[in-house]
């Protein structure tokens, strides 16, 4: 058939609504090609696609020009099965190589077949049906598996290296792991995931109760998606664990394909295309006249999505109806280059035009970031009549993240922050980055930091300076299992915090500076399933054990720990579906996605981002004013532990008062009693629990006696008798206050170092409290002396 015989329909879909909330759709866009079966498609670009039938024919769909070309007559013998593409990203270098496919077919060969439709060579693979071949990420490696059951390894020269696995069934669908080191593929009712090293663990589970016909398995967020004649589409994690399963469908599931940005999926039946969320919920449902839809491709930018059907057509469907909110503006993609702008308070409506194609849209922190296919947008929300715009290098922006003074694109080369004025500030990079499957999970960013997951070794939290690019400090990461990362928005780089979920779903908190040393890390929550920062205060939120969580001032645990459960604010999970998923925390107010895909909201006290104010602007009058007028034991919880990182310890103690911690008290009041600054800082270490800190400024400034204590105090025995023999000073003191530790308790001495030294030394009480009560003149000697110099140097 010639290409001017093709008549070409289109079809507006209506929107698809679930709970009153309007989601995504299609706009699909059919061309008729034949009254033969169309086997497989595949995207050469984002606007060019090729098709493969059972015609002998594989054509060139152009959906700029809305052409049609042939680009090869296939033998009269030749029914082909699959499809796929060199990968782009690996074809950079040798762009010859990029321009090359693969398609497998039903006399058991496979076929590299170059861009104009030569076959440069065709392998005989299997006995039987090649029923599905597909390329590495990394383009080294093509795997095929195949009606005789056996599952085999190719380069990409087409030389056999491995047959990877038989047996008795015929392997219908296969696809390769995140990094290329694990092959999923079907086994009747069976997955299999099997690493390429022979020695390591196979995990084989029950996925369905008929057999499967279809699997996937995305890069970005590691889950698998399973379709078969049960008629059901299930998701599951990289350990087999099921998150989802659907209702049953009409008919067996026919294909599956992840959007490259893990995002959404497509699920394809008889007369049926379906668009989900990467939870498995549907977004739309779409009855097309096409037969069954026997494989489906998405574009590189993931806005759009073909699919080879069995009456002959080709179908392809574009994302429209997105949603973005912020505060009092809610954006919608109405068509694929219009965007309208509505604001909830005055009704205002605005209409954005694009040349081209969107495809990633960001909106937060009053600006609206639109990258299309070759541009970025930047919209400030007091005016979006005239955006800056500037080039884009990719076309394939897959990730825009928004801190309050830039924002950070991802793409398939790397990461790019500009600030809102479309300047380039930097373009972080580490050793083995692969750009392609970073995601929201495993990035975050803030005016001044922007962190990465590793996601080669999740143990790695990569860490770097937004300005310049480069690693802090030592360029030594973080390390912890890990799976979810978030950076606080507001405060100085000293004050930078980092928050992240682990395997083990505990959500712990650390600092971004650490200097060299070891990072404290503290546990402030279990069993936490989803988190977010509020973009105006450091308040974090949470979902924690099926209940809505609030740390109201988290960074708390460095000061007091005995404080965080005071400074929570829970609300149980029962208002909410299943597994809910925070979207964001602007101001006051929490979006949450349920487990149906429906959204919900839930606010938060405003007290305590306004005790956060105060207290970043030293207001403490009024934030002792709001505690009073808000009556709420929590507030003066977070109250007690800023006035303590901040040192201000008159505060402090009537908000310890107001809790009803009398001892700490008493040991502020004992801390105000210190001689001088160095043992004041000194005890207010030891009152967060920063043991060897306290210890240093005390020996910085001299004071051995007073460090020797503070281990006496703390009964580190060994600790005060090393500084009492490196100083050559209080070796009697140590040895005295030992003895009468000993002898309250009944015990005999057993330390050789003791032993040693008492025998050498004379215990004598008096000469003791004198030279304590000499210590503690000198120290006092020394502040006022300090405290004059500094009264006349004011006065100069």
């Amino acid at each position: 058939m010639l290409p001017e015989q093709i008549h070409q329909t289109i079809t507006k879909i209506h929107l698809s609504k679930r709970g009153g909330k309007v989601f995504r759709s299609f706009l699909h866009l059919k061309w008729c090609v034949v009254l033969r079966i169309l086997s497989c498609v595949g995207w050469t670009s984002a606007d060019e696609l090729y098709s493969c039938s059972e015609d002998h024919q594989i054509l060139k769909w152009n959906l700029l020009t809305s052409e049609t070309s042939l680009v090869a007559k296939l033998p009269d013998d030749f029914y082909p099965v699959d499809l796929h593409w060199f990968p782009k990203t690996a074809g950079s270098k040798k762009q010859t190589q990029a321009e090359i496919f693969v398609i497998t077919s039903t006399d058991g060969k496979f076929h590299l077949v170059s861009k104009i439709g030569r076959i440069e060579k065709s392998v005989d693979a299997h006995n039987g049906a090649v029923l599905s071949g597909r390329w590495n990420y990394d383009g080294s490696a093509l795997i095929t598996a195949g009606e005789d059951g056996h599952i085999k390894i190719w380069s990409k020269s087409g030389m056999l290296r491995s047959t990877l696995a038989s047996q008795g069934s015929p392997v219908y669908s296969v696809a390769w792991g995140p990094d290329s080191d694990r092959i999923l593929y079907t086994s009747g009712r069976q997955l299999v995931i099997k690493p390429l090293q022979p020695s390591a663990k196979v995990i084989q589970w029950k996925a369905h109760d008929v057999v499967i016909l279809k699997v996937d398995w995305n890069s970005v967020n590691d889950l698998i998606i399973s379709g078969g004649e049960d008629c059901r589409y299930k998701v599951w994690d990289s350990f087999g664990r099921l998150l989802h399963t659907s209702s049953p469908h009409d008919y067996p599931v026919t294909s599956l394909s992840w959007a490259p940005d893990g995002e959404l999926f497509a699920m394809g039946s008889f007369n049926t295309l379906r668009l989900c969320d990467k939870t498995g919920w549907s977004y739309a449902l779409e009855k097309p006249n096409t037969g069954s839809v026997f494989s489906l491709a998405w574009s590189a930018d993931g806005t759009q999505l073909a699919g080879s059907c069995g009456n002959g057509h080709v179908i392809f469907a574009h994302i429209v109806e997105q949603h973005w909110e912020w505060k009092n503006f809610v954006i919608t993609l109405i068509k694929r280059r219009t965007m309208q702008v509505l604001n909830v308070v005055n009704e205002a409506v605005d209409v954005l035009e694009f040349r081209d194609r969107v495809i990633k849209a960001s909106l937060a922190f009053g600006h609206l970031v639109v990258a299309t296919s070759l541009q970025c947008y930047v919209y400030n929300s007091k005016n979006w009549n005239t955006p800056l715009i500037f080039e884009l290098k990719e076309g394939t922006v897959s990730l825009i993240v928004q801190a309050e003074k830039h924002f950070l694109l991802v793409d398939g080369a790397g990461l790019y922050i500009f600030s809102y004025e479309g300047r380039p500030i930097s373009s972080p990079k580490y050793p083995g980055m692969r750009a392609d499957i970073l995601n929201s999970q495993g990035i975050s960013l803030s005016n001044d930091t922007i962190a990465l997951r590793d996601k080669s070794d999740e143990k790695v939290i990569f860490l770097f300076d937004a300005l310049t690019g480069k690693a802090f400090g030592d360029g030594k990461p973080l390390t912890h299992k890990v799976l979810n990362i978030a950076l606080d928005q507001c405060g100085p780089l000293k004050e930078r915090k980092i928050a992240f979920i682990d395997k083990n779903r505990d959500l712990y908190l650390t600092s971004v500076q650490y200097a060299g040393r070891e990072p404290k890390i503290c546990k402030i929550g279990s069993m936490v399933h989803c988190m977010a920062w509020n973009d105006s205060a450091n308040i974090l939120c949470g979902i924690q054990d099926n209940q809505f969580t609030v740390w109201y001032y988290p960074s708390v645990v460095f000061v007091d720990k005995e404080l965080l459960p005071h400074t929570l604010y829970v609300k149980e999970g029962s208002e909410f579906a299943r597994a809910p998923h925070i979207i964001s925390y602007v101001g006051t107010k929490v979006t949450l996605r349920q487990g149906d895909g429906s959204l919900v909201y839930t606010t938060v006290p405003p007290y305590p981002a306004i005790l956060h104010d105060y207290s970043s602007s030293t207001r403490w009058e009024d934030a002792l004013h709001l505690c009073r007028f808000a009556k709420d034991q929590s507030l003066w919880a977070c109250l007690a532990g800023m006035t303590m990182a901040s040192k201000e310890l008159t505060t402090a103690e009537t908000a310890y008062a107001a809790i009803g911690e009398l001892p700490r008290v008493q040991y502020i009041n004992f801390i105000k009693e210190q001689p001088s600054k160095e043992s004041s800082l000194a005890h207010m270490l030891l009152f967060s629990g920063q043991v060897q800190e306290a210890e240093a400024v005390l020996l910085q400034a001299g004071l051995i006696y007073q460090a020797i204590q503070v281990n006496i105090d703390l009964f580190n025995w060994e600790r005060a008798l090393e500084l009492a023999v490196k100083h050559k000073t209080h070796v009697d003191t140590v040895l005295a206050f030992r003895e009468r530790f000993l002898h309250k308790f009944g015990r005999k001495e057993t330390n050789k170092r003791f032993l040693q030294y008492a025998e050498g030394v004379e215990v004598d009480w008096e000469k003791i409290q004198g030279k304590i009560e000499m210590e503690l003149s000198k120290e006092r000697e020394k502040a006022a002396n300090a405290s004059v110099r500094g009264s006349m140097a004011s006065r100069r």
